[in-house]
């Protein structure tokens, strides 16, 4: 049996496949391997650009077969040139930002005023309305600074505001019923 003769122990020279090839890197220097994952992102752009029309059938199966033959990043990276959020191969020196349409965009830092208020219109009713303006103070406050900041919790601040009012209205609508009453009772 005859063994091949680019085997290392034949002494013979091992070739490299990625000498003088095109997609060589910055300087001369070879392209970075490409891995398995790689090819997969190259396919997946591959596949969106089928999806959205801009590949037909035949040129579409021909690239990714290639997808799945190429060695380096470069080879991938001339696959997907034409095509929208296509990758580009590492060490080129210019990178293009590729949306993520996944990433849930941050919810803005909710004001601590708002939180007080509702949790002070909250206990309107277990404190007999004793924190109503507390309520009422914090909840104006805090409406103020969210339009200022752009802050998150309107909705707390206005439930506290509610509350704080009601509890305010509660008694002095009670205190004002106690003082008609002791006027005429005399």
């Amino acid at each position: 049996m005859t063994q091949p003769s680019w085997q290392p122990w034949q002494g013979g020279a091992v070739p490299q496949p990625w000498a003088g090839q095109p997609w060589a890197g910055p300087g001369g220097a070879p392209s970075m391997l490409a891995s398995h994952a790689d090819r997969e992102r190259a396919v997946d752009v591959l596949r969106a650009g089928f999806g959205e029309g801009r590949l037909e059938q035949p040129e579409f199966e021909k690239r990714v077969a290639r997808a799945y033959t190429a060695r380096t990043v470069g080879e991938l990276g001339l696959l997907v040139a034409d095509l929208p959020n296509g990758p580009v191969a590492h060490g080129s020196g210019t990178f293009i930002a590729v949306p993520q349409p996944f990433i849930a965009v941050p919810r803005p830092r909710t004001n601590g005023k708002a939180v007080g208020s509702a949790v002070c219109g909250l206990l309107c009713l277990a404190s007999f309305g004793l924190t109503g303006i507390p309520a009422v103070v914090l909840g104006h406050s805090a409406r103020a600074e969210i339009q200022r900041t752009g802050e998150g919790g309107d909705g707390l601040a206005l439930t506290g505001l509610v509350l704080g009012w009601l509890s305010t209205a509660g008694w002095l609508a009670l205190l004002t019923i106690a003082a008609i009453a002791g006027i005429v009772s005399g």
